[in-house]
């Protein structure tokens, strides 16, 4: 997973690429013009910072989260090489809104509103993921935010537990996803038609409550 963000305004010509979720006990390295940002119980990397490669890498326009191809992440690693640093980058630009398939459902063991599905994702198998939506329920057609989604808000998803239950990813309601026009009452975004695994038409899903 890699997420990268670019904001020249704020930060001038600095790179920030995450590539697992943070933590509170975190230190950092740096080696020539690169930052790496590391858990500190394990040494295990979290990010790293880049800084004077806006230009080589053909975003100093941009702001905000950014997508890089593999082009593009190949000079991160060459940066990293030449710093000294072992780690390497892989490019990820696999749709991380897509639709999905409920294809079970339980009450989570510790909570009356929780609720444990299996949802198919277009992956290998379903994916675990335990949502809160009073209207969740079997065989919905719904949007999914992968890990490494970033919402519309900045909050990113990572994998995580809910309750002591592992979650991959959220299932999402059209205000968390910011539909406009969007419903403001609690509930998932149900579909009408869709195929699990494919991407969720933000573009399309404009006009759902004109």
């Amino acid at each position: 997973m890699l997420l990268s963000f670019y904001n020249p305004d704020v930060l001038g010509d600095v790179l920030i690429v995450e590539t697992a979720e943070d933590v509170a006990t975190q230190d950092v390295t740096q080696k020539d013009n690169v930052v790496r940002i590391f858990n500190q119980e394990n040494e295990a990397t979290i990010g790293f910072n880049f800084f004077g490669l806006g230009k080589e890498l053909g975003i100093e326009n941009d702001s905000g989260q950014v997508f890089l191809d593999e082009k593009q992440v190949g000079v991160l690693n060459d940066a990293l090489a030449k710093a000294g640093f072992s780690d390497k980058l892989e490019a990820d630009n696999s749709p991380k809104f897509v639709i999905g398939h409920v294809d079970e459902i339980k009450d989570h063991p510790d909570s009356d509103h929780l609720h444990i599905t299996k949802t198919d994702v277009g992956l290998d198998k379903p994916v675990q993921i335990v949502c809160g939506a009073p209207n969740i329920a079997l065989g919905q057609l719904v949007v999914v935010a992968l890990p490494g989604a970033v919402m519309p808000t900045g909050a990113e998803i990572w994998p995580g537990e809910l309750r002591g239950v592992d979650s991959f990813g959220m299932i999402c309601s059209a205000r968390e996803l910011g539909i406009p026009n969007a419903p403001q009452k609690r509930g998932i975004l149900v579909l009408d038609n869709g195929t699990a695994g494919t991407a969720f038409d933000f573009e399309a899903a404009k006009n759902l409550f004109d």
